[in-house]
C-alpha cells in the first residue's frame, strides 16, 4: 500500500495498522471503508454488544479490555475470553450474517473501532486481502482454544493463573519501584472461568502465588515484582 493511501486510510495512524484486517485494503476502497469506519469509547462496563443482538459490523480493539461472556438461560454467565487492544471481535457472526452469541463488554475505559457490516461486505467484496485476514484470525481462535485445552491437561492452574495475571499486567499495569502495578479487572469467579475451575481454588491459587513471592494481593491490588522476562515492551524500548 502507498504512504498517500496509509494517510487517507482510516486505520493509518492506528499503532496496530500492520496487522489490521483492513490495511490491505486499496485506494479504490479506501473511501467506502472510511464512510463505513466509526471509533467509539466505552466507559468501564459500558456494553459494545449484547447477546442475541443483530450483528452491526466488525469491531477491533484499540485501548482498555473487552470481556466476552455467554449468558445461560438459567441467569448464569460463562466469561469466554479476554480481548485486548489489537484484538478482532464479533467477526463470526459477521461472517455468518447471524446475532452475536455472546455479550461484549468494557472491563476498563476502552476504544473501539467498528466498520459497519454493509460497507465491510462491500470492501471485502473488492479486496479479497482481507477476507484472508478474517480467515486467519478464524483460525488464531480456533488456536488458542486448543491451547486452552493443552494447558488444562499441561499446566498447573498456579502457572495458568500466573500467565492470565502477568498478561493483565503488562497490558494494563504501571511500573514503579521494581514492581508492576494493577487494579485486577476481573472477579475471581471470572479468573476461575478463564482456568476452568471454582471460585474457591482461586483464593487458595493466589495464596500459593503469594508463598512464592511472585505476586503480592490485597483484594484486587496486585503487585508483581519486575524482571527482565515479565518487563513491558514499552519499557524495552519497543515501538507501539
Amino acid at each position: 500500500m502507498s504512504q498517500t493511501t496509509r494517510q487517507h486510510h482510516p486505520c493509518g495512524n492506528c499503532a496496530f495498522y500492520a496487522g489490521s484486517i483492513w490495511q490491505p485494503v486499496g485506494a479504490s476502497s479506501v473511501s467506502v471503508l472510511s464512510r463505513g469506519f466509526t471509533r467509539r469509547t466505552l466507559h468501564r462496563g459500558q456494553a459494545l454488544f449484547h447477546q442475541e443482538e443483530e450483528n452491526r459490523g466488525v469491531f477491533c480493539v484499540s485501548r482498555g479490555l473487552i470481556v466476552l461472556r455467554t449468558h445461560h438461560e438459567d441467569g448464569r454467565s460463562t466469561l469466554l475470553r479476554l480481548a485486548y487492544p489489537g484484538d478482532v471481535i464479533g467477526y463470526r457472526s459477521f461472517l455468518e450474517g447471524r446475532p452475536h452469541r455472546t455479550e461484549a463488554r468494557a472491563l476498563l475505559p476502552s476504544r473501539v473501532c467498528t466498520v459497519a457490516t454493509r460497507d465491510a461486505q462491500q470492501v471485502i467484496g473488492k479486496n479479497p486481502g482481507v477476507m484472508g485476514r478474517l480467515t486467519s484470525h478464524c483460525i488464531l481462535e480456533i488456536d488458542r482454544n486448543h491451547d486452552r485445552i493443552i494447558a488444562a491437561a499441561t499446566i498447573s492452574n498456579q502457572q495458568r493463573l500466573a500467565d492470565i495475571l502477568t498478561r493483565l499486567m503488562q497490558a494494563h499495569g504501571e511500573t514503579r519501584d521494581g514492581y508492576m502495578r494493577m487494579k485486577l479487572p476481573l472477579s475471581r469467579r471470572d479468573l476461575a472461568d478463564l482456568i476452568g475451575v471454582q471460585t474457591e481454588t482461586v483464593s487458595r491459587l493466589f495464596m500459593r502465588l503469594q508463598q512464592e513471592d511472585r505476586f503480592r494481593v490485597s483484594g484486587r491490588e496486585i503487585e508483581m515484582p519486575l524482571t527482565e522476562e515479565n518487563r513491558p515492551a514499552a519499557d524495552l524500548g519497543a515501538s507501539h
